[in-house]
């Protein structure tokens, strides 16, 4: 991949070439699409063709003027130097889609990687729901850009066709040249100034795709991430990286206590500090999702306005703000932790005269796991430049919001401050520092806007690490009580769990509640689900996994408890509870395949050589769960010492998503998911006491150190399913399997997280 293929053209075009051309090509609406296409070089001439949505006409052209490719799907652009570009219309929040998704389209295509460049897409309706989250992307987006590339793959047959004058069925496409059985070819370029336009766009439902056989893009372990250059060499790439003409910067400080209103602050002994040229309060809605109540300071460098922050005196209002206190959750779920809960959840067969037949051993465990945080690398940030119409209407806003679904920017302009979406400028959206679930809110796009009105400047705001922390839209914590019974041949006969989930405002929190579809619930005759649920103020969403991340630590631990108490080997128990191969949901891809689970349980397994002999404190410890599509097993192997200090030498993860769409980035993101899982559960946790979180930045929550990352083997069984994401679905196995491998090296069982609260240590 050539250096420019890095997506420079996403930095020149939102900061450098803004900068350059002083935004010439705005509009009183913001940075135009004209603009946009100028500055980026797409307006330079060549072929576009365009995938529409259903029912919108297709069609193909070459022109100096793009401003009729509207409401269309995706691109793909060749230019006269034979250069393939296709855009990027999705976030890439480090899960690697800004790579993946265009290797679908080139793979189609039949274009050399070499030849391609990948551009940034910008917000606009015709390239349909712009978001990612729960490792979907592939999936949703598999079957059509498929249909791009192979569309503009018949296009470019079709015109050799006619050049060569042979038919169709004796050329292919391949290596960005169009080639004839005899030998003969032209190339992508030399195709595209011969009226390539007048070609017909082919039905979606004439074409024909490539057998994996054929694949010469997809899969390989040659590609590599689009924007690696650039991370590595630290070229500017995020939110953070954003500058634009008269550009100011901005830190916002809220109540500790969530919902807290503001009172008064020292707003002239900060304007008086060096480098800030303004302070203001800002008055909220009380939504934390939107924007609450705060301070807003304002000067020429961030540095300056994180210092002033520190500075500031503030009065707060704790009246509306929340009272809650972790001691007391604790408190609650532990009195009712031998009760069931008021919510029947799922209830088949009956538990109760299985539990009460004296044959059966019965065993019952409690499990709890804490609250913990995002923590992304990149602060949340946002920069907006608001404007003020003429009479004090037709106010503009553009913003260079970083984001899991930037169009959300135009819901949150509404939502606060009444802004039509035509007032809305949003820009091509940057490389995001993390999120795992974390961007999904836009209350710092609220707050951007905000402070850029009031101040009358366009501002990029950006948090401290304790801003992060501590106004954070955490995983919730979490309590479950389970309960089983095994018949006198050691075989699982009845299963009862009861759930202790949050709610905030009184709707369940993400990833808080039980599901009727949860492991081992669809698999057994006698089954009991309830919940009980308590309100809370302190603000909790999805975190990487939601429900998986915590359920399998709890679910699979438990099927290990059961295993020993049934004197049975671990994975021939496992195995038995999955039964004969079986889809719970024909046809449908987001329920469990049991024959798949258990492929992935003995491929681990094997690979790590379950059942081999090991030395005192060593241990293996195996978990499967199955979310977001995906089927995964993981065998940790670990050691013990006297004193519990903790050493994973090695996991080894089997994993069934399908197939591989980029193979680089599937081992990654299978990697961060392990380290992430085991950092997780080693040390971190978030508490709070009268509705203040009580972590504030990593020596109060921490991360797992580079010596303490073991060795990852990772093995793909690359089915014929359709593929899905892997973002996810590879962390919440590793916690069980941990969990169970302390238990096998020193007979430790661990039912509370996280682990330093046990007395270990890494």
């Amino acid at each position: 991949m050539s250096l420019h293929n890095d997506n420079k053209n996403l930095i020149e075009t939102v900061a450098e070439k803004v900068e350059q051309q002083q935004l010439a090509e705005s509009s009183s609406d913001g940075f135009s699409r004209r603009g946009f296409l100028k500055v980026t070089g797409i307006a330079g001439g060549g072929l576009v063709l365009a995938m529409t949505m259903p029912s919108i006409p297709s069609f193909a052209q070459t022109s100096n003027d793009l401003e009729s490719t509207i409401e269309l799907n995706a691109f793909v652009r060749v230019g006269s130097d034979g250069k393939i570009q296709i855009y990027a219309a999705h976030p890439d929040i480090g899960q690697g889609v800004k790579t993946a998704l265009p290797m679908i389209v080139a793979e189609e295509l039949g274009v050399k990687w070499e030849d391609v460049d990948v551009l940034m897409a910008p917000i606009d309706d015709r390239f349909g729901r712009q978001g990612v989250g729960g490792s979907t992307a592939i999936p949703r987006n598999f079957q059509l850009l498929r249909e791009m590339g192979a569309s503009a793959r018949e296009m470019f047959i079709g015109a050799a066709a006619d050049a060569m004058n042979v038919p169709r069925d004796e050329l292919k496409a391949e290596n960005s040249r169009v080639v004839h059985s005899s030998g003969k070819s032209m190339s992508f370029a030399e195709l595209a100034k011969l009226g390539i336009q007048n070609q017909p766009v082919p039905d979606p439902g004439t074409l024909k795709f490539k057998d994996r056989s054929e694949y010469t893009i997809l899969g390989s372990s040659d590609i590599t991430g689009i924007d690696n250059y650039n991370l590595v060499n630290g070229n500017p790439l995020f939110g953070v990286d954003i500058s634009i003409p008269e550009m100011k910067y901005a830190a916002y400080h809220k109540c500790p206590s969530p919902r807290g209103k503001v009172v008064s602050a020292n707003l002239d002994d900060i304007k008086k500090l060096p480098g800030i040229t303004d302070a203001f309060l800002v008055e909220g809605n009380g939504d934390a999702r939107l924007l609450l109540d705060g301070v807003a300071i304002i000067g020429t460098s961030t540095w300056a306005v994180f210092n002033a922050k520190q500075q500031l005196e503030v009065e707060w209002d704790y009246t509306t703000a929340s009272k809650d206190s972790w001691t007391d959750m604790v408190a609650r779920a532990e009195a009712g932790q031998n009760q069931l809960g008021d919510q029947i959840v799922k209830e088949v067969g009956n538990v109760d005269n299985i539990f009460a037949d004296a044959a059966n051993k019965t065993i019952q465990s409690h499990y709890q796991y804490p609250f913990i945080s995002h923590i992304c690398l990149e602060p949340m940030n946002c920069t907006a430049d608001y404007r003020k119409g003429e009479n004090g209407v037709d106010d503009t806003v553009e913003l260079w919001p970083p984001h899991q679904f930037p169009a959300r920017a135009y819901e949150v302009a509404e939502q606060v401050f009444g802004m039509k979406k035509e007032q809305v400028q949003i820009n091509p959206v940057t490389r995001v520092g993390g999120s795992f679930g974390r961007r999904v809110y836009g209350e710092y796009i609220s707050e951007a806007i905000a402070i850029s009105k009031q101040a009358g400047v366009p501002v990029k705001l950006t948090w401290t690490r304790e801003d992060c922390m501590r106004h954070d839209f955490f995983r919730a914590g979490g309590f479950q009580t389970l309960k089983a019974a095994l018949n006198p041949e050691g075989k699982l006969v009845a299963w009862q769990n009861h759930f202790v989930g949050i709610t905030v405002g009184d709707r369940p929190a993400s990833g808080a509640r039980l599901r009727d579809v949860e492991f081992p619930m669809l698999n057994l005759d006698h089954v009991k689900g309830t919940q009980t649920t308590f309100n809370i103020g302190t603000p909790c969403g999805p975190l990487r996994a939601p429900s998986a991340n915590a359920t399998s630590f709890v679910v699979q631990s438990f099927i290990h408890e059961l295993a020993l108490a049934a004197g049975r080997d671990h994975l021939e128990f496992l195995l038995e509870i999955m039964g004969e191969p079986r889809w719970f949901e024909p046809d449908n891809d987001r329920s469990l395949n049991t024959g798949r689970a258990a492929d992935v349980i003995k491929l681990a397994a094997e690979k790590a050589g379950w059942g081999k002999t090991l030395p005192a404190g060593q241990g293996l410890g195996l978990a499967f769960h199955f979310s977001h599509r995906a089927h995964v097993a993981e065998v940790a192997h670990v050691s013990v010492d006297a004193n519990k200090k903790l050493k994973v030498h090695k996991v080894t993860v089997a994993v069934d998503v399908g197939p591989i769409i980029n193979m680089s980035g599937a081992r990654s993101q299978i990697e961060g998911s392990v380290v992430d899982g085991l950092s997780g559960m080693v040390g971190q946790k978030i508490t709070m006491e009268n509705g203040e979180v009580e972590q504030t930045n990593f020596h109060e929550y921490p991360v797992l150190r580079i010596p303490a990352t073991p060795e990852i083997d990772i093995h793909f069984i690359e089915s014929e399913y359709p593929p899905t994401g892997l973002g996810e679905p590879a962390l919440p196995p590793l916690v069980p399997a941990v969990a169970n491998a302390i238990y096998a090296a020193n007979g430790d069982r661990v039912r509370h997280l996280p682990l330093t609260d046990q007395g270990y240590s890494v």
